[in-house]
């Protein structure tokens, strides 16, 4: 995928400081693309930046003003979006159980995991709008399947089934736009959040490069994991 007027494709991807965030901005730097490592805290937005060759930039996404500030940046900068990798996520919370669970805890986990994809959709869309190859990415997981889905990290699991709404509905609302919006999973992932055990981060990443770089033909409005779909 390319840019407007063949200059590389400009993509950011949120959460990128570590993890499956930073190793998605290595290997679409990898691929020739212009990224923006996104981070809350500007040191770790820098750290990571200078390790994987991208550009760093400060963002918070439960902040209106954070994003504001993001956006401009981008705007100025590039005049453009071609991909925004939903990746930022918190509270795996396998503590807790459904029937007891604290609510404020699930408010917390919606605050970033769902309303902050959302934010970012609605205050960057104009700028996707100007690309030739628009692509927005929701990091999910299958643990938000509601065909396999069992008991246990209420808080994560019910955020993440609502971003996979969200991918639908804005699938849906922009295809007259060209603007192809997936869910991946990347799978369960030896990182902070996933522990031990999981898969190579590098196997994880790579699937939501796969949709990130979609060409105009591919699909949108899917849930999918190495390139196949997922039952929803």
């Amino acid at each position: 995928m390319t840019a407007t007027g063949g200059d590389s494709a400009v993509a950011l991807v949120t959460g990128g400081n570590r993890g499956i965030g930073r190793e998605v901005c290595a290997q679409l730097v990898r691929l020739g693309h212009t990224v923006l490592l996104t981070a809350r805290s500007a040191d770790a937005a820098r750290e990571a930046a200078d390790a994987v060759a991208a550009t760093p930039l400060p963002l918070d996404v439960t902040g209106n003003e954070s994003i504001a500030a993001a956006a401009k940046f981008v705007e100025e900068r590039y005049g453009r979006l071609d991909v925004l990798v939903n990746n930022a996520a918190i509270t795996y919370d396998t503590w807790q159980r459904a029937s007891t669970a604290d609510l404020d805890v699930v408010r917390t986990a919606a605050e970033t995991n769902l309303y902050g994809p959302w934010r970012m959709v609605q205050r960057f869309l104009p700028l996707l709008r100007h690309s030739d190859h628009p692509r927005i990415v929701n990091v999910s997981s299958e643990i938000a399947s509601l065909a396999s889905m069992g008991a246990g990290t209420p808080a994560y699991t019910s955020t993440k089934v609502a971003l996979n709404a969200l991918t639908r509905m804005l699938a849906a609302e922009l295809r007259a736009d060209r603007i192809l919006v997936n869910a991946v999973c990347p799978g369960w992932v030896a990182t902070d959040m996933g522990g031990p055990g999981g898969r190579p981060v590098a196997e994880g990443a790579a699937s939501v490069v796969w949709a990130a770089t979609l060409p105009d033909s591919g699909p949108s409005g899917g849930f999918f994991r190495d390139g196949r779909p997922i039952p929803w």
